[in-house]
């Protein structure tokens, strides 16, 4: 007795079992359970009803239905101008030893993967660009024709409901749309909840299989460069986000980074393996989230046998179509909400190239365009764009100048908020083309920085004066949150070119008496070079740190503190500027002491300060740094040297 047949048997026993043994004495089930066992048929006579010139809609990711694919292309003769239209697929498209797909079909996908890029590559298969999430309305009136439904399913319950799985997606609009659903009912296939239940009667075949479901792991060992960009993404999650995953690298390292955050929840188009210790250690309560409390959110599931047990029956998972979970306006109520896209080049001005790599086109849109413009909307969230500084050889800055030929934008330059590569972190939104153009050579990789500077004043983004002068990726291991003696939290970081107009601000606040005993003249600006000298520095013989208070997407300065070392003497000047509501706090006591920590460990002998005698509470300062303090009276200021 073959595998198949014993299904067959199994599922008709079922059925039967649930029918009613008196109809007149017992309520009769859904009427529509009884022919149940008359749909049950081979998958070469299920798909040998697709007519010429048909749509037929293939199932998604690892609910792929592939044993009825196999069985329409091995059709002979095949229906003429048959379009099978998906949006991510496994093993869809066959491939000989050379990597050329096998089909005898048209291929319209909305999704650039694996399965069918050499198919788009040779012309063999239409890449339609366009959000997942407007695709279930397009089939509904007509604009995207769908006549046949391949999909893949659970196993029938006691009420004739099977499950969608693994992908809901789009599928249910497929379904309405289609003249014939046929589906792969298949035992093993997971049981999720929320919106994924569809009812036996709206399928016009089962074709029974047994075999494992698809799995998809992301690769064990990422490299450096993944790491330090996951890092980078996971600082700038708060307690309380709400999440969306995505397939990119990226954002699933980054989930590793999050093990000390508390509350998290997700709401988001598919969930990988990657949730799974968060899991496990309670941090994906989903307590804060605005709507669908406690739920983990999402459309479909791409994972390994690990997961799709966690998910089997449980209704922790709310899985809903697409257009339902990618919708901005939904996506913007959640709190915090934080949406991570992987970008394969982004322009000095901020334009994002997603879906297009070495003139190919690769991946696609999804729903990335809904999820940043709702993580935009939401209350404190984070629309991130990540993208590595270079290609693989390095030869290459994938931050350009303007995007090459070949480079379409898929998100606009007004739609993006943070980009983080490997060496930082750079938030555009608001800011100019100059302020952007800094804040993206900073982030670029040092290699590359001077041609891209000269790339940006030649463009006109950036004045002749600008210079280039740190070449180091942004510390973040160098931030610090500190609490001040009057209960006042700022946190300490690193200064960076892109801090000039916020330093500028802070000078325009001090008081005319503290300008004078800072720069020892009086001045009424800073100037473009004044700025520079204070904030693009070159972390060798200059190092600055910065006082924030405020988000990272608005922050305010309200200190700065900056020593220069004087490599003849291996001493190193300081100067401060503190805002005056923080004065007295000991805010200058803490950037003292964290300037001093990393003078130390760069090797510095210890700092000299020219103080004007008025200036006591500098002067007090300045004596804090080490306990070997020496006080020189000079020609109109006191001169203190503090040895480490």
């Amino acid at each position: 007795m073959t595998q198949a047949t014993t299904l067959l048997q199994r599922l008709a026993a079922r059925w039967s079992a649930r029918r009613p043994a008196d109809a007149d004495a017992t309520p009769a089930l859904d009427p529509r359970l009884q022919a149940c066992a008359d749909k049950i048929c081979s998958a070469t006579e299920a798909v040998a009803q697709v007519r010429a010139g048909e749509r037929v809609f293939v199932g998604t990711a690892c609910a792929t239905p592939r044993t009825l694919v196999a069985a329409l292309e091995a059709l002979r003769p095949a229906p003429a101008d048959v379009e099978l239209l998906h949006f991510l697929t496994d093993h869809a498209i066959a491939h000989d030893a050379a990597g050329r797909p096998l089909t005898q079909f048209r291929h319209r996908s909305f999704f650039v993967g694996q399965d069918v890029r050499a198919a788009v590559r040779l012309g063999l298969a239409d890449y339609v660009p366009i959000s997942l999430a407007s695709v279930p309305r397009l089939m509904a009136n007509g604009r995207i024709p769908v006549d046949v439904a391949l999909i893949q399913v659970s196993m029938p319950d006691e009420f004739g409901y099977v499950s969608l799985g693994l992908s809901v997606d789009v599928i249910p609009a497929a379904v309405a749309s289609a003249r014939l659903v046929i589906a792969e009912v298949n035992p093993q296939m997971p049981r999720t909840l929320g919106d994924a239940m569809l009812h036996v009667g709206e399928i016009d075949h089962l074709v029974p299989v047994d075999t494992p479901v698809i799995e998809y792991v992301h690769p064990a060992q990422p490299s450096e460069v993944v790491e330090r960009i996951a890092r980078y993404i996971g600082s700038v999650i708060d307690d309380g986000s709400t999440l969306q995953i995505g397939l990119g690298r990226f954002s699933n390292e980054a989930l590793k980074y999050l093990t000390e955050r508390q509350d998290l929840g997700i709401h988001s188009d598919v969930i990988t393996d990657a949730i799974i210790p968060l899991l496990e250690r309670g941090i994906l309560t989903g307590r804060r989230k605005s709507t669908q409390v406690g739920k983990i959110v999402c459309s479909f599931a791409m994972g390994s046998q690990r997961l799709y047990e966690l998910i089997d029956g449980n209704p922790l998972f709310c899985f809903q179509p697409m257009d339902a979970v990618c919708d901005a306006w939904t996506i913007a109520r959640q709190h915090k909400m934080v949406s991570v896209t992987q970008a394969f080049a982004v322009d000095l001005t901020g334009q994002v190239c997603a879906d297009q790599f070495d003139g190919e086109f690769y991946g696609g849109l999804a729903a990335q365009a809904e999820f940043l413009q709702g993580a935009a909307r939401s209350a404190s969230g984070k629309p991130i764009i990540c993208l590595a500084s270079t290609d693989a050889d390095g030869k290459t800055s994938r931050i350009r100048g303007m995007l090459q030929t070949g480079e379409g934008v898929a998100i606009a330059r007004s739609d993006v908020h943070y980009v983080i590569t490997e060496y930082g972190i750079a938030y555009l939104f608001g800011k100019s083309i100059r302020e952007r153009a800094v804040a993206l050579i900073q982030i670029a990789h040092p290699d590359h920085r001077a041609a891209l500077l000269e790339q940006a004043k030649s463009l006109g983004y950036l004045p002749a004066e600008q210079k280039l002068r740190n070449l180091r990726s942004y510390a973040v291991e160098e931030e610090a949150q500190v609490a001040l003696k009057d209960g006042r939290q700022v946190l300490l970081r690193p200064a960076g070119a892109a801090d000039g107009d916020a330093v500028r601000e802070l000078f325009h606040r001090m008081p005319e008496r503290d300008v004078y005993t800072r720069f020892f003249r009086r001045i009424r600006g800073l100037s473009i070079a004044d700025v520079q000298l204070l904030c693009n520095v070159n972390w060798e013989t200059e190092v600055a740190l910065v006082a924030v208070t405020g988000s990272r997407e608005a922050p305010e300065i309200v200190a700065h503190a900056l020593y220069v070392l004087d490599p003849s003497t291996n001493l190193a000047e300081t100067a401060f500027i503190v805002h005056p509501d923080w004065q007295g706090s000991g805010l200058g006591a803490r950037l003292q002491e964290h300037l001093a920590a990393h003078a130390r460990a760069a090797g510095v002998k210890g700092f000299v300060a020219e103080i004007l005698p008025t200036n006591e509470r500098m002067i007090r300062l300045a004596r804090l740094s080490a306990s070997q303090v020496r006080t020189e009276q000079m020609d109109g200021t006191v001169r203190v040297t503090a040895l480490f």
